[in-house]
C-alpha cells in the first residue's frame, strides 16, 4: 500500500449495487420493455411506496433534492421580497433553492451538539418578511423541530424541511419530513436512498399543497390535463427508469438504516475516551440515520491526512458555511458572525459510514484514528 492509496473509501457505492445488480437491472428492462418512460406506473408506485415508508400522506416524484426544496418554497409562496431562514452550515442547495425565486436567504447558525438548525438563532431572526423557514436534518440527524413548529403556528410562515440526508430518521417518535408543509429528499447516489442518477421528492399531508407540486412539476399542466395549464411551472419529473431502480433500493432501506446505526454504536464504542466530539446517537424518540459519521477534531487536517496515510478515506462537509461564500457575498456575510458554524466548519471530519462497511474495516478505521492520539 503505498502512503496515498485509500482501500477504506468514505463511502462505496458499487458495494450496494452490485449486489442488487440483478434487481436493479430486470427493473430497467421492466421500464424499456414498456414504453412509458416519463410519468408512468413505475413514478406512480414509487410515489405511493415512499410516502408509506416516510411516513406521510403523499410523495410527490422530482428529477433532484435541489428541484424538491424549490418547488416546496414555490408552492407555500416564497418569491420576491420574502426572507427564507436557514441555517448557514449546510450545503449551498438549500440557500439557491431560495434565491432563484427572487427570495432572501437569512442565515442562522446551528446547535452546538447537533449542528442543526438552533431555534434561538432563528427567532432573532424573524421578520414582517419572513415566509418560511428550512430546517436541515444535517448528516441525518433531525433538527429540533417543536420549537420551529411553535413558532410556525400563527401560519404565516412555513416549514420545509430539508430531508436529503435524512431518510427514515424519526423526531420524538415522528417521522422527519412529515412535520412542516413538505418534506424534501435528495435521492443522489450517494445518498442513504440512492437512486442511479439525479433524483428526488417531496412529501406531504395536505392534498392540496399536493396538486400544487404536480402541476409545477409539469411545465404547469392542471392535474390530469394534457394542455390546460393552471400557473407558470418547471419541468423536473421524475424519470421512470430512476423510480424503477429506487422501488427496489427502497426494500431495503430500513435494514440500510439499521446497519448504519449499529455503526455509529461501534464508533462510539471504539472512540469514545478519545479528544473527539462524536455525533448524538439519539434518545427520546429522537432516532438519526446516520447518512455521514462525522466527528470534531481540533486538528482535523492533521487527522485527515494520517488516515490517508493509512489507507482510510475521510471528508469534510463543509470547509465553508454558506454566508461566508463568494456566491453570496452581496449578501455581507462576515466571519464571526455565526460562531458555531463556523467554528464547526474548520473541525468536522466524516469517517467511512455506509451498510457494507465490514466490521473489521470498520476495526481498521477505528484503530487509525487512535493511532493518531498515540
Amino acid at each position: 500500500m503505498t502512503a496515498t492509496t485509500v482501500d477504506i473509501p468514505l463511502l462505496s457505492i458499487c458495494a450496494q449495487n452490485q449486489e442488487l445488480l440483478p434487481e436493479i437491472k430486470a427493473a430497467v428492462n421492466r421500464v424499456l420493455e414498456s414504453g412509458a418512460f416519463i410519468l408512468g406506473p413505475e413514478c406512480k408506485s414509487f410515489e405511493a411506496e415512499f410516502a408509506e415508508m416516510m411516513g406521510a400522506t403523499y410523495a410527490v416524484g422530482v428529477d433532484s433534492g435541489t428541484s424538491a426544496l424549490e418547488l416546496a418554497l414555490e408552492a407555500v409562496g416564497v418569491g420576491p421580497g420574502d426572507e427564507v431562514i436557514i441555517p448557514t452550515y449546510t450545503f449551498i442547495a438549500t440557500a439557491t433553492a431560495v434565491s432563484v425565486l427572487g427570495a432572501k436567504p437569512v442565515f442562522a447558525d446551528v446547535d452546538e451538539v447537533t449542528l442543526t438548525l438552533d431555534p434561538r438563532s432563528v427567532e432573532r431572526l424573524v421578520t414582517e418578511k419572513t415566509k418560511a423557514v428550512v430546517p436541515v436534518h444535517l448528516f441525518g440527524h433531525p433538527a429540533d423541530m417543536d420549537p420551529l413548529l411553535t413558532l410556525a403556528k400563527p401560519g404565516k410562515i412555513h416549514l420545509v424541511e430539508d430531508c436529503a440526508q435524512s431518510h427514515l430518521a424519526s423526531y420524538k417518535g415522528r417521522s422527519a419530513g412529515s412535520l412542516g408543509a413538505f418534506g424534501a429528499y435528495s435521492f443522489y447516489p450517494t445518498k442513504n436512498l440512492g437512486a442511479a442518477g439525479d433524483a428526488g421528492a417531496l412529501v406531504m399531508n395536505d392534498a392540496a399543497r399536493r396538486d400544487r407540486v404536480i402541476e409545477l412539476r409539469n411545465c404547469g399542466r392542471a392535474v390530469g390535463a394534457t394542455y390546460h395549464h393552471m400557473r407558470v411551472g418547471h419541468n423536473c419529473r421524475l424519470d421512470e427508469v430512476q423510480a424503477a431502480v429506487l422501488r427496489v433500493k427502497l426494500l431495503h432501506l430500513r435494514s440500510w438504516t439499521q446497519a448504519r446505526r449499529r455503526l455509529a454504536g461501534l464508533y462510539h464504542e471504539r472512540l469514545k475516551d478519545l479528544p473527539l466530539r462524536l455525533p448524538p446517537l439519539g434518545s427520546d424518540g429522537t432516532q438519526p440515520v446516520f447518512h455521514l459519521f462525522t466527528v470534531r477534531c481540533e486538528r482535523r487536517d492533521a487527522l485527515a491526512a494520517h488516515l490517508k496515510r493509512r489507507g482510510v478515506g475521510s471528508g469534510v462537509y463543509y470547509p465553508l458555511p454558506v454566508h461566508l461564500q463568494p456566491a453570496y457575498a452581496a449578501w455581507g456575510g462576515r466571519e464571526g458572525q455565526l460562531p458555531v458554524s463556523e467554528r464547526a466548519s474548520g473541525e468536522v471530519l466524516s469517517l467511512p459510514m455506509f451498510p457494507e462497511l465490514s466490521d473489521a474495516d470498520h476495526a481498521r478505521v477505528c484503530e487509525a484514528v487512535r493511532g493518531f492520539f498515540r
